[in-house]
């Protein structure tokens, strides 16, 4: 029979504390704080062996150790370990222990840190379950409890990154309101009025993405008057010709001033995409790609 590794053995001891009965001259608390103790040394001796899987299931069972006994701050922390943990191949275990730190956080105040957490479960939404839909919602939780707690700049990045989702998803109505606004907020700020114009042409796009020139043309109208500047940015002079050839249907006008806008200023994947869609809602004749 294979020998116990030191984290089983630990971990056995664990499970042992924790359904003893409790003695004459010790309280429930006592042994749960014991058996809590243990936990966490077996969950980190997991680690070491690389059994990630078995640390986060290790600092759950922290986790509800520290409940029992009350210990708020400690059972967040654990969670929040198990997490870590579970991160490495377990992204749906990950956000269920996530889930519970934000618990013990929002109880207690902590908004940032809830902040921090509901941002990480939008992240592993996104990039290692795929789910769009539950990553824009945690993305816009965690945005909405750092306006709370005053950190306007990283409510603006999570209200992008829902902003950028909802256009992926198609929900370009949601997405232009999300782009506004933190143009809006970036707008009252010296250091982040460079940005606006970024957010604009991503709200233009998406407008133009549903097929309707007159709202992106009214928005560029309103975009100019809240910074009278952007008619001579490049990405106001893109966006017009763009329009211009939707409503002409001419697609090689509009292939001809996506290339030139890239040959200056280099299109990321998200605009790649969005101007793949905008074109075929051009009517195509030749079935050509950007």
């Amino acid at each position: 029979m294979p020998s116990k590794s030191p984290a089983q053995t630990l971990a056995e001891k664990a499970d042992k504390k924790a359904n003893s009965s409790a003695g004459w001259f010790s309280s429930s608390s006592t042994k749960f704080e014991e058996a809590g103790d243990l936990y966490q040394q077996a969950a980190n001796a997991y680690k070491l062996e690389k059994q990630f899987r078995e640390a986060g299931d290790a600092f759950a069972r922290e986790a509800e150790c520290r409940e029992k006994c009350k210990e708020t701050n400690e059972a967040a922390n654990a969670w929040w370990n198990a997490a870590k943990a579970y991160k490495q191949g377990h992204p749906d275990l990950a956000i269920q222990a996530l889930t519970q730190t934000i618990t013990h956080y929002t109880h207690a105040g902590r908004f940032r840190q809830a902040a921090d957490r509901e941002k990480e479960i939008g992240q592993l939404y996104q990039n290692e379950l795929g789910d769009l839909g539950k990553a824009c919602e945690s993305y816009e939780r965690a945005a909405e409890w750092y306006s709370q707690e005053d950190a306007g700049s990283t409510a603006n990045a999570c209200y992008k990154d829902a902003a950028d989702l909802h256009a992926d998803l198609e929900n370009y109505p949601q997405a232009i309101q999300r782009y506004e606004q933190v143009a809006n907020h970036s707008l009252a700020s010296p250091l982040t009025k460079y940005s606006v114009r970024e957010y604009w042409l991503r709200a233009s796009l998406c407008a133009l993405a549903m097929r309707d020139t007159v709202t992106a043309k009214r928005n560029i109208a309103k975009y100019s008057s809240q910074d009278v500047t952007f008619t001579s940015t490049r990405e106001c002079k893109f966006i017009n010709v763009l329009i211009e050839a939707m409503e002409s249907e001419n697609q090689e006008a509009f292939t001809a001033a996506v290339v030139e806008y890239d040959q200056v200023t280099r299109l990321d994947n998200w605009k790649t995409a969005i101007l793949l869609k905008v074109k075929r809602g051009i009517q195509e004749t030749d079935g050509g790609i950007l």
